[in-house]
């Protein structure tokens, strides 16, 4: 039978004043029966997150045992929290394997807590797992009770300068390869208590559900409103490349239509009809149609495709430097862009960022726009 002083629980082991249902008191760091007399070895601690307090009392003159019970049971923070985490994640698998905790587990503490409010807060079938009204309501107000917890957090570590942690950044394969790769060492390097786990991968990933601090994104247009901060770094401009050799075979015009129908080295998926869109100083246009013969979700691919004269390809100016200082790709239509998207950062709107994150998007913010812009 567990019971609980304070905030430190105790297993009564074949106690005979348990049998005779004594009250139990606590006094100078011991336990005592309702008689005065020490239990030592009948107690030992269990789980610390049991709130329930039960006292019986006995009538001695009469010899007859009076039960009284007194429950005041209180939520455990921890049940809220993988609650909160199953929500966000969209579900018990993803939540385990983002918690690195066993599924079984999961399902068990937001069961008991269910229990404990008595309602019912998911609705779980075999494949999906949603909230209920209630439910939602309760999310809401824990969410914000966490994020409360967060801020209290990062308050302590800021004040003791603590930089520490993990930090999850999501970015394409691209980003990984031609500019991370140089920043996040030299950032390892300066916080040495500091972990990074990079995600690199060209599909659109949901920041909270797949536990991602920040993420750099590029984009064309403005990005829809959402719970997501989001801190401008750079424009990107993108130009058309292709090998010295290959670009012999061109019209010595700066016109766009003198590219039409060549061969495209693409990134990502084309399009059934592609065209080069394209756009000067002056803010003109131009559609050029082209045909694509190469479309790889690797940019290291599509150079060495533009420098074995393949065709043209529409890559990021500071991904093609190394190749066109060494004299192995050349621009194409100097006075023409293939794009200029904004990069942004990211991160899921939690009040009070750590410091380890902090740190990161500093560093980020400051060394992302020189390498952009060819100066590192």
């Amino acid at each position: 039978m567990p019971v609980a002083f304070g905030r430190k629980t105790f297993a009564l082991h074949d106690c005979p004043a348990a049998a005779c249902g004594i009250g139990l008191t606590r006094h100078s760091g011991n336990c005592i029966d309702a008689f005065g007399v020490h239990l030592h070895s009948r107690f030992s601690p269990i789980d610390d997150t049991s709130e329930t307090i039960e006292r019986k009392s006995v009538n001695i003159g009469t010899n007859r045992s009076n039960f009284r019970t007194i429950r005041e049971a209180r939520m455990d923070l921890n049940d809220a929290f993988y609650f909160v985490q199953v929500v966000e994640k969209g579900g018990f698998s993803a939540a385990s394997r983002a918690l690195q905790i066993p599924k079984s587990r999961l399902s068990r503490r937001v069961r008991q807590l269910e229990e404990h409010l008595g309602v019912r807060l998911l609705q779980r079938t075999s494949r999906v797992v949603t909230t209920t009204d209630i439910g939602e309501e309760f999310y809401r107000q824990t969410q914000t009770a966490i994020t409360g917890f967060e801020a209290a957090e990062t308050a302590v570590r800021r004040k003791t300068n603590r930089i520490e942690g993990v930090v999850t950044v999501s970015c394409s394969v691209g980003m990984a390869q031609f500019a991370l790769d140089r920043i996040i060492p030299r950032f390892l390097q300066d916080n040495p208590k500091v972990d990074v786990v990079q995600r690199a991968s060209n599909r659109m990933e949901d920041l909270v559900k797949d536990g991602i601090d920040v993420a750099i994104r590029g984009h064309m247009d403005t990005l829809p409103d959402s719970s997501l901060i989001q801190v401008k770094l750079a424009k990107l401009e993108w130009h058309l490349f292709c090998s010295p050799r290959y670009l012999e075979n061109l019209p010595s015009s700066d016109e766009p239509s003198c590219l039409t129908n060549h061969p495209a080295l693409v990134l990502g998926r084309p399009a059934e009809a592609h065209q080069w869109l394209l756009a000067d100083v002056n803010g003109q246009s131009a559609s050029v149609p082209c045909h694509v013969r190469l479309a790889s979700d690797d940019m290291t691919t599509l150079k060495r495709a533009a420098i074995s004269s393949l065709g043209i390809a529409a890559l990021p100016s500071y991904v093609c430097l190394p190749e066109v200082d060494a004299g192995t790709l050349v621009r194409v239509l100097p006075s023409w862009t293939a794009g200029c998207p904004q990069i942004s950062l990211l991160m899921p709107s939690r009040q009070g960022l750590l410091p380890a994150f902090e740190a990161f998007i500093d560093c980020l913010k400051r060394e992302l726009p020189p390498v952009f812009a060819g100066k590192q």
